[in-house]
């Protein structure tokens, strides 16, 4: 046995250390492309955000343009029933923020003067008049300089706020008129036969409707929960509690126990605390337990996908990518099965590619 062959690695090791090694690349490249989209995040977030509202939104334009009308109108239409809605319930939550403000506020100071007379009774030292007054000056020059920044503060994102919303808008409005176009550029560049691109894009974009509509169905059972208790409870404005909580269930996790903070503070506000408690428990079981019987049924037939499945990539795209991680992870994933279970047949369709039994003779 020559020296040569006495240390060559076995095959399966040579295997592992060239897979390793384009793992290794690819993940290079992936932490690049991350670090250019965070450098140029006040384009791509709205070209994201545009992006995946056209996905469910593009069906509407392409039933009006098959009865004549435009696409440019069409785009135009469904963009602004898009606004008018947004706008409704932006103004419906503020509106009922704003009437159960004065409420809200005696009751968090009642809840801050009964924290405080525990403490007291438990022997924490109540600060004196000596203490306040020591700092008093400190605190009017510090709130001055908080106020300040505060409003500056507030201005920027304000700012932040437009510039990312008008660069949605003139996406979204391109996205919707220019579909056809931009989805025929797209496939005739992605470096892979034109029926296989199809077949791909085709995929990701039923996967995004898919999703939403399992989404659409799992938010709106939360709202009927969360809305029948906030009016069997008494709670004021539960119809804005409803569709607060149903907005919510579109932002994975995260919305849903936002509006349910918001359900609690208006049943604090209006009715006091044992009813906030009593509305915390809904939320608690709304987005919970009873939330479980629909769940499965709703991913699983829009996504074909376990919901464990949904839930680890829902984390784990949440937790490389932020919000719109939460938000693409599932519907990718579920797009990247059907694509793997397609591409045999559209590789068979390709232009140039032998059939299999043909490829084997």
């Amino acid at each position: 046995m020559s020296e040569r062959q006495l240390f060559t690695a076995p095959r399966w090791l040579r295997d592992v250390g060239f897979s390793s090694w384009l793992l290794l690349g690819f993940g290079g490249a992936l932490v690049a492309v991350i670090w250019v989209l965070s450098l140029t995040e006040t384009i791509v977030l709205p070209v994201i955000t545009a992006g995946i509202i056209a996905s469910v939104g593009s069906p509407a334009v392409d039933l009006m343009h098959r009865r004549g009308v435009p696409r440019g109108i069409g785009a135009a239409i469904v963009m602004l029933v898009i606004i008018a809605a947004g706008f409704a319930v932006g103004l419906m939550v503020l509106t009922g923020i704003a009437s159960q403000a004065d409420g809200l506020s005696a009751r968090l100071q009642e809840g801050t003067h009964q924290l405080q007379s525990w403490a007291q009774s438990l022997g924490v030292k109540a600060p004196t008049a000596a203490d306040a007054n020591a700092h008093a000056s400190s605190s009017v020059s510090e709130a001055f300089g908080a106020l300040t920044k505060g409003v500056v503060g507030g201005i920027d994102r304000l700012a932040s706020l437009a510039v990312f919303l008008s660069f949605t808008a003139l996406s979204l409005f391109f996205l919707l008129k220019d579909a056809p176009q931009i989805g025929g550029f797209v496939e005739r560049h992605l470096g892979i036969p034109v029926p296989i691109a199809h077949t791909v894009l085709g995929r990701v974009a039923s996967s995004m409707r898919g999703y939403f509509l399992g989404v659409t169905i799992v938010a709106l059972w939360s709202a009927l929960i969360v809305g029948a208790g906030a009016l069997i409870l008494g709670v004021p404005l539960a119809g804005t509690i409803a569709v607060v909580t149903f907005l919510g269930g579109y932002v994975p996790y995260i919305g849903a126990w936002t509006a349910g903070i918001f359900a609690v503070l208006i049943a604090l506000g209006g009715d006091g605390a044992g009813s906030a408690g009593a509305m915390a428990v809904i939320v608690l079981l709304a987005n919970g337990v009873l939330q479980q019987l629909v769940q499965p049924i709703a991913y699983g037939a829009a996504l074909k996908l376990h919901p464990l499945a949904v839930l680890i990539a829902t984390i784990a795209g949440g937790c490389l990518f932020g919000t719109v991680g939460l938000v693409l992870a599932a519907p990718l994933l579920s797009a990247a099965v059907r694509i793997a279970a397609d591409l045999p047949g559209a590789s068979a369709e390709a232009p140039g590619t032998a059939p299999a039994t043909e490829a084997g003779s």
